[in-house]
């Protein structure tokens, strides 16, 4: 059975980045394939990961009223939709990546999307995990994407903004009832620790952070070369922070 992790949090906390580098995890623990899933808008899990996208499950869904008049005899609407969706995966020898993208046009999706929570639902068996890097809205977790989330990741900088958004990512968890089964706080870009005055501000809305990851020069000079974040080394504080935090979230797949 596949275990799900996704991230959230505000623009400009590392969710990318700290998505890049658990998938880095799983694949050095040989916990492979990996299904990367990037269903934030502004898309670019991929350049972390130093994967090739073909096509954006926006695009296809945008270009879908006009495709279906093109189908070929035999298919159902539903069939073709689900050919097409195959297509966006970009497959890796460790990871294939799905990538949202940001939908053009206009017209209901409500059908297309019925196809994609089903696309998904029907790729996870094949994969041990699967790493979400969602937008701070949990947009596409509040449109039931996926069944459920084992592991929900929120990433909050180290400031106070960064520690409220926290919290009312947490509400929009409870308004909207997800079927989430553990949550961690990951404050990022932290100068080593974090000061006490950001986790009053966690503890105020009910978030006790996890662990830190510490800002990391080898991070932003891999970003600046373009070069994947899965060839970082091993002696990258970064990539030791989420190691440890990892160690800690592979511990709830054997408890409740």
């Amino acid at each position: 059975m596949s275990y799900t992790i996704a991230l959230a949090g505000k623009g400009g906390t590392g969710k990318t980045t700290t998505a890049s580098l658990i998938i880095r995890s799983l694949v050095r623990r040989g916990l492979k394939p990996v299904l990367a899933v990037d269903a934030d808008a502004n898309a670019n899990l991929a350049e972390g990961l130093g994967v090739e996208i073909r096509e954006t499950i926006g695009e296809v869904l945008a270009g879908f009223n006009e495709d279906k008049i093109k189908i070929p005899p035999g298919l159902t609407k539903g069939a073709y939709l689900e050919m097409k969706l195959n297509g966006t995966v970009s497959e890796s020898t460790d990871i294939d990546l799905i990538s949202m993208g940001r939908g053009e046009g206009t017209g209901c999706y409500c059908y297309p999307n019925s196809i994609l929570r089903k696309f998904i639902d029907e790729l996870l068996p094949n994969y041990p995990y699967m790493v979400m890097d969602n937008e701070a809205g949990l947009e596409h977790l509040s449109r039931g994407t996926t069944e459920h989330i084992d592991h929900l990741v929120i990433t909050s900088d180290h400031s106070i903004k960064g520690a409220r958004t926290v919290g009312r990512i947490l509400e929009l968890i409870a308004e909207l009832k997800l079927d989430i089964r553990h949550k961690s706080v990951i404050v990022t870009r932290s100068p080593g620790h974090i000061e006490p005055v950001v986790v009053a501000e966690l503890e105020k809305v009910g978030a006790r952070p996890l662990a830190a990851i510490p800002a990391d020069e080898q991070v932003m000079q891999f970003d600046l070369d373009k070069k994947s974040l899965l060839e970082l080394p091993d002696n990258s504080i970064a990539v030791a922070a989420v190691e440890k935090i990892m160690d800690r979230i592979l511990d709830n797949t054997t408890g409740s």
